[in-house]
């Protein structure tokens, strides 16, 4: 299990924590998507911190979306994620490419500019839940922690990263997401404070070979850290050409018989994976019979 998501409690039940390590899942994504550096670490970052929020929900079907949409020329990135671990997600400017911002760190921030983060938790209910902020930084886990401030009402503590190699693959990506737990103390709130000030940047802890269990430990090791699970995260889009086929005769009889009239075979994309679908003639006559 290369990357991985560990859940755990501190502080007699005051504190719930989330880490991950993610290289793996974020490298699947530049590659599927011919990512730019700068894309790499948005995307990365957003798809690291849903794997951790989507494994805090309870059931099987539960499905959450992070959207957001910015001013700045990267456009936006969607991400969505399962209860299991599982994440895919796209950029809307795949090559977008920046100079290094002030502190010479990838421009994400600049990348996104001023925007909006919608999270949409599809739990079975009869409507999805959503929550929206503005973006605060653009660099994704501030805005996270302003967005579980004022739409859920949860102080949190989110860290995300992506380090990059000089060739532009992934060397290290990861994150945590802490939350304090309603009736937190004050002396623990100011310890955990004092604690998260003086943390590197989570993929220097990642890059000087800290695993998550290693990185909690030493943000809450003095508040009596327990792991309670461990469980993997990957990159995985459940698209399929039968999925594909079904979506095509949904559009209806007079669209795909248009189709036919072209006399050529069509390429239908999956934002998620970036998979093309191929359709001969002959196919879409097969779900022209279908559609009518």
């Amino acid at each position: 299990m290369t990357d991985y998501i560990v859940r755990a409690t501190a502080a007699d039940g005051q504190i719930r924590a989330f880490a991950s390590t993610t290289r793996e899942l974020v490298e699947y994504a530049r590659k599927a998507h011919n990512t730019s550096p700068v894309a790499t670490a948005a995307l990365g970052r957003l798809l690291t911190a849903a794997g951790m929020m989507g494994v805090m929900m309870k059931g099987d079907d539960d499905l959450l979306t992070i959207k957001i949409e910015g001013d700045g020329p990267i456009g936006g990135l969607t991400v969505t994620a399962d209860s299991r671990g599982d994440v895919k997600g796209y950029v809307f400017n795949p090559g977008v490419m920046l100079p290094p911002n002030e502190k010479g760190k990838l421009d994400v921030g600049g990348a996104l500019g001023v925007g909006v983060l919608s999270v949409i938790r599809d739990v079975g209910l009869k409507e999805p839940y959503v929550g929206q902020t503005i973006l605060v930084t653009g660099e994704i886990a501030e805005d996270l922690t302003y967005y579980y401030a004022t739409s859920e009402q949860t102080p949190s503590s989110v860290a995300l990263g992506v380090l990059m190699n000089k060739d532009n693959t992934v060397r290290q990506a990861g994150g945590f997401i802490l939350q304090l737990m309603p009736g937190a103390s004050e002396e623990i709130i100011s310890r955990l404070e004092k604690t998260l000030g003086e943390i590197n940047s989570i993929t220097s802890l990642l890059d000087q070979g800290n695993t998550p269990e290693m990185i909690l430990e030493h943000i809450l090791g003095e508040f009596g850290l327990e792991i309670l699970d461990k469980m993997p995260t990957r990159f995985y889009c459940n698209c399929t050409k039968e999925r594909v086929e079904k979506a095509i005769i949904s559009i209806g009889a007079k669209e795909i018989q248009d189709m036919i009239d072209e006399g050529k075979s069509i390429q239908v994309n999956c934002h998620f994976c970036n998979k093309n679908y191929e359709f001969s003639v002959e196919e879409l006559k097969e779900l022209l019979a279908k559609a009518r």
